[in-house]
């Protein structure tokens, strides 16, 4: 009795290990992995096992900033099962990655800022404490992405952070709650214009929509320069994952830049 009552509160009771398969992943394809469900000391009644998609995001309000764990994909593996002490059972799963999932390694490094994962939640019956496992998970750029990323690159663009808000762009086409901003300190021709450039990815099966999104730099004369600092939305364009190749996206990246350069004085 005492065993059981120990249990209720995590000691002696049944545990998960969860493992992902992948080493990395890409949006809209499935997250394979397994989970070790381990009995403890007693008998146990399991209410459910689940997998979850978490991102930890931004909240949108500037007089109390914070963050929030978003769920944005689900997979129940079990539910009023029982577990018998020292009993292992081994639950494969996959679940599917929204194709707006947010990147979180370029070329297998780990992007700045970004905390996206698997949790693995265990309910058991009658416990105060239910065992719960977290997992990283690395989401590489489809191969759009990672070209509109390279060319801001050899345009001379440097990556400053990456962040995950709250929130939906308007005149976009969005699926998930949050969106993705990756943030550039501007190359030494634009650093006159721009504090920073963002950019955020709104994926589907057969295109990426691209927002960029700029900070305007503080007027430093009467001559000329902006008025002020803040956000200006600076458009959307669409790349069609079939003609990707067919695209010169440095040069046309610049061009969008120069052109609103332009519209505020700044470069004839």
């Amino acid at each position: 009795m005492f065993q059981k009552v120990l249990a209720t509160f995590g000691s002696g009771g049944a545990k998960i290990d969860a493992r992902l398969l992948d080493r990395t992943i890409s949006p809209g394809r499935p997250l394979r992995g397994e989970v070790l469900l381990l009995g403890g000391e007693v008998d146990q009644e399991i209410n459910g096992l689940s997998v979850k998609l978490l991102a930890r995001v931004t909240l949108p309000d500037e007089r109390r900033p914070g963050v929030e764990d978003l769920e944005f994909g689900t997979q129940q593996l079990a539910g009023n099962e029982r577990i018998g002490p020292g009993q292992q059972v081994r639950l494969p799963f996959e679940v599917a990655l929204p194709w707006e999932t947010p990147i979180s390694s370029v070329f297998g490094k780990p992007l700045t800022g970004m905390a996206v994962g698997l949790q693995t939640c265990l309910d058991i019956a009658n416990s105060v404490t239910d065992p719960v496992d977290v997992d990283a998970a690395a989401i590489e750029p489809l191969p759009a992405q990672k070209r509109i990323l390279d060319a801001f690159s050899r345009i001379g663009f440097v990556f400053r952070e990456a962040v995950l808000e709250r929130g939906r762009i308007n005149g976009a086409v969005q699926q998930l709650p949050f969106f993705q901003e990756i943030r550039f300190t501007p190359s030494p021709r634009f650093a006159p214009v721009f504090t920073s450039v963002a950019v955020t990815f709104l994926s589907s099966a057969s295109e990426t929509q691209v927002v960029l999104e700029v900070t305007k730099r503080v007027r430093v004369s009467k001559s000329g320069g902006f008025g002020g600092r803040g956000q200006e939305f600076l458009g959307l364009f669409k790349v069609d994952h079939a003609a990707l190749e067919r695209v010169k996206w440095e040069p046309q990246l610049e061009g969008w830049l120069h052109e609103v350069a332009k519209a505020r004085g700044i470069f004839d």
